[in-house]
């Protein structure tokens, strides 16, 4: 093997030419197996057999935006975890959060990860907010053979802006579809099983101009509210100290909030129920 065919200290030449600074194109040009949407499936729907994740919500707040999830993934009709993580920092000014496949959406997430931090080892900057969203639609576009398969990863992603014009609000949600189609929301938005029932709370709880603390309390409360409609949705279960997994985005970066201060509205939600199916 001569140099001109290994490249510079045994590396091959992909390793050493700069092509770009994605790392998803790397994969593809060099080892493309390793991509979750180049694996071969199998041609039949093989949804029901691999642990699902749901249900996921954002919202914004005066000063940033928030993501939550609850914990647990179903396999059927069966309960296959009932502590998995489902929301993730990103990068520093970023979150997402995982609905459908769980294997394959907490790999989207890892090579999502190393995707934001190659990029911004290779530019030397980091990519705007915009740029994050767009790069996590053409990840899940790549996906698209295995969602049709059963195999569908529709996350949810949330950021604070670095570059919000003045008098805007620097928290910035964007939802997703198996196409990879990239939607702005204004406000909240939701995904999974119980997207349903969690959108229609947060739409009776936001507002603009929300402090944290609201904020906070109505996410806890709109994951309450799938889990009590919803099956596939954990609700908070104090006997095995879960509760739903929430971080905050500001302008201090991605911060995941102590189990203890969710724990604590999780039960002032839960003891305010209980009081009013009392007095009924």
């Amino acid at each position: 093997m001569t140099e001109s065919s290994a490249g510079r200290g045994g590396f091959s030449p992909a390793y050493l030419d700069r092509v770009g600074s994605s790392f998803t194109d790397f994969l593809a040009a060099t080892t493309p197996e390793l991509l979750p949407g180049r694996r071969p499936v199998p041609q039949l729907p093989v949804g029901d057999l691999t642990p699902h994740g749901t249900t996921i919500a954002a919202v914004t707040y005066d000063g940033g935006v928030l993501m939550g999830g609850d914990r647990r993934a179903t396999m059927g009709n069966l309960i296959s975890s009932r502590d998995i993580e489902k929301v993730y920092p990103a990068d520093a000014w970023s979150v997402i959060g995982i609905a459908g496949a769980a294997g394959i959406a907490i790999e989207m997430v890892k090579l999502y990860q190393v995707e934001l931090e190659h990029y911004e080892k290779i530019e030397g900057l980091t990519l705007s907010l915009d740029g994050k969203a767009n790069r996590l639609a053409q990840m899940i576009r790549g996906n698209l053979g295995a969602a049709l398969q059963g195999l569908a990863v529709v996350p949810l992603f949330a950021g604070y802006d670095l570059d919000a014009a003045p008098g805007t609000s620097p928290g910035r949600i964007f939802s997703y579809d198996v196409t990879g189609g990239n939607y702005e929301e204004r406000g909240y938005a939701t995904v999974g099983s119980g997207s349903l029932f969690a959108r229609n709370s947060l739409k009776k709880t936001w507002r603009a101009g929300l402090g944290r603390d609201a904020a906070t309390r109505g996410l806890v409360e709109a994951l309450y509210d799938a889990a009590d409609d919803d099956s596939a949705t954990g609700g908070p279960d104090p006997v095995r100290r879960l509760y739903p997994i929430v971080y905050r985005v500001d302008a201090e970066g991605a911060v995941r909030l102590p189990d203890d201060e969710v724990a604590a509205v999780a039960a002032t939600i839960v003891d305010e129920r209980a009081a009013a199916e009392g007095q009924g």
